[in-house]
């Protein structure tokens, strides 16, 4: 029976050649594929995670003012508190990031796509219904549950960059990456959209409240939380619907003829059809394994590129999120935050709309439209470039902001307003962008994911490391009287960015295969025997047809 279907699959796929010449015809296809609507589906299905977890992320910087009106001594969060509920989503997103980077490589983006979006909706409904007891705070509780959202939000990273890369053609893969990763700058305006909404919604009831008693802004939180499950919750079944990506199902489950049939398909129609009966059989392929993986990142010529991927993350969450998750503090600090007379109840209530207005514009300012600015050029310059020019403009704008801190507020709190937003449109026209969609094409299939897992979690302990040290060295000296010493490290930080990013390929007009730094040529070796491989079901026979 084994020689019967090994016989059979020769005849049916031929000698190597015309196997890695049925590979290469796939891929072509589509990597020269027209934009189609199918593009369009895959850019807004992952786009909406990266919308869903830029508002969870980013509605604690507004939400933990809230939580110290009504849980906090004196009206906000001491220290550790505020500590807890801002760094727990990014030490789960780093676990997020290496666990599903890793599992997408080994059982499939598919199977993996739409489990850690479960895990955001339930982890945020979670929060939003969070109490406390005798032998735990409502503080604690969220902390929890915030590291398992981050486990959610983690896994979206690489997922999300690896489906549309390798869905996309090769000379819109830029554009339709940053598209991607842009949703991230409207998920961060909706939570200060939403937050200022509930606000104003609650006024009577917040200007109402018994003194000491801000039970109204209880509700506000758990709203602001709460509704960012539903973006997640509408896109759901999409995830679950999405098709295999043919390179996932041709260089990791080695199945050619089912990845040529998927790419016909979905080019045209934007499903995939399945035969559960169709017998299948694995062709010889490099697989991924410890000993390859050394092998492949012991030269450094690959090596290179996972460090200054990673590096290059790393130095710029250091700032980008040692900013975001504290802007709260910083319009604080410039004048945009608690007013100094008025009864409790107004204090309260002016004090939240102003750190949702400033929210509002410093995203709406520099966040939103970097991305866009990203988008129109990176397929054009490409991706070297506009890291380049981002580190080395964020490096002098963090330096004057660091270095003359109070000569700048002093003569004008708006002109600091100004650098801020600028900072912020230079993270996002520039290395924030960058550093996505580079480590989501310059690796091989088997390690496209595991790779870029690894540059994102190299981020988020950038995050981590920026959060712990902005909480403990902010008020060193006096409230906020570090702030200016904190924007010094992250300019040295921006400076060493421009080195990581050196090491890096130009990735623009090249396709995935040609920047995997393998031979194409050889890549299929002919058809596995019985002994050799043996023959199992794919992600295709396991679902139904669609």
């Amino acid at each position: 029976m084994e020689k019967q279907e090994s016989v059979s699959s020769q005849a049916a796929y031929g000698p190597a050649s015309n196997l890695n010449e049925r590979r290469r015809v796939a891929l072509a296809e589509v990597d020269n594929a027209k934009f189609s609507w199918f593009h369009v589906k895959v850019c807004l299905v992952a786009g909406v995670g990266f919308f869903t977890g830029a508002y969870d992320i980013f509605a604690i910087n507004i939400a933990s003012t809230m939580l110290g009106q009504v849980y906090g001594a004196g009206g906000k969060l001491n220290a550790n508190q505020d500590l807890g509920v801002k760094v727990a989503s990014p030490v789960g997103t780093f676990v997020g990031q290496l666990l599903f980077g890793w599992l997408a490589d080994v059982v499939g983006r598919k199977r993996m796509y739409g489990v850690e979006l479960c895990i955001i909706i339930v982890a945020t409904m979670a929060q939003a219904l969070s109490g406390s007891g005798p032998a735990v705070s409502v503080i604690g509780v969220l902390i929890v549950w915030r590291f398992i959202m981050g486990v959610g939000i983690g896994g979206d990273y690489p997922l999300s960059a690896v489906i549309s890369s390798e869905f996309a053609a090769t000379r819109t893969r830029g554009r339709l990456m940053t598209a991607v990763f842009a949703a991230q700058g409207f998920g961060n305006f909706a939570a200060a959209l939403v937050a200022l909404i509930v606000v104003s919604a609650y006024k009577s009831a917040i200007l109402n409240d018994p003194v000491g008693q801000p039970n109204s802004v209880d509700f506000c939180w758990r709203l602001l939380i709460g509704l960012g499950c539903i973006p997640g919750a509408i896109a759901l079944y999409f995830r679950l619907t999405i098709p295999e990506t043919p390179r996932f199902t041709m260089d990791i489950e080695r199945n050619v003829k089912q990845a040529t049939q998927d790419v016909d398909t979905f080019l045209t129609s934007g499903t995939y059809v399945v035969d559960p009966d169709a017998v299948v059989q694995r062709v010889k392929a490099p697989k991924a394994s410890r000993k390859d993986f050394a092998a492949y990142f012991g030269r450094w010529t690959n090596f290179k590129v996972l460090l200054g991927a990673a590096y290059s993350w790393f130095a710029l969450d250091i700032a980008f999120y040692g900013l975001g998750l504290n802007s709260s503090i910083v319009l604080d600090a410039i004048g945009f935050g608690a007013p100094k007379v008025g009864s409790k109840q107004e204090i309260i209530f002016v004090t939240l709309k102003n750190v949702s207005v400033g929210n509002l514009i410093l995203s709406a300012a520099g966040l939103i439209p970097g991305y866009w600015a990203t988008f129109l050029v990176i397929d054009v310059w490409g991706r070297k470039p506009v890291q380049l020019m981002g580190f080395i403009l964020l490096t002098v704008i963090f330096a004057i902001m660091g270095f003359a801190y109070h000569a700048i507020l002093n003569h004008s709190k708006g002109a600091f307003v100004f650098l801020y937003c600028l900072a912020n449109f230079f993270q996002n026209f520039g290395p924030n962008t960058t550093t996505f969609v580079i480590p989501g094409e310059a690796f091989p299939t088997r390690y496209r994911s595991t790779g870029h897992g690894i540059s994102a979690a190299s981020g988020k302990l950038g995050a981590i490391i920026a959060q712990v040290g902005f909480a403990q060295l902010k008020d060193r000296g006096g409230p906020n009287a570090f702030i200016p010493h904190i924007l010094e490290i992250f300019a040295l930080f921006m400076l060493t960015g421009i080195g990581s990013t050196l090491l890096l390929p130009e990735t623009m007009n090249r396709t995935l295969e040609e920047l995997s730094n393998e031979d194409q040529d050889g890549f299929v070796a002919g058809v596995a025997g019985p002994g050799q491989e043996p023959v199992v079901k794919t992600h295709h026979h396991d679902d139904e047809s669609k």
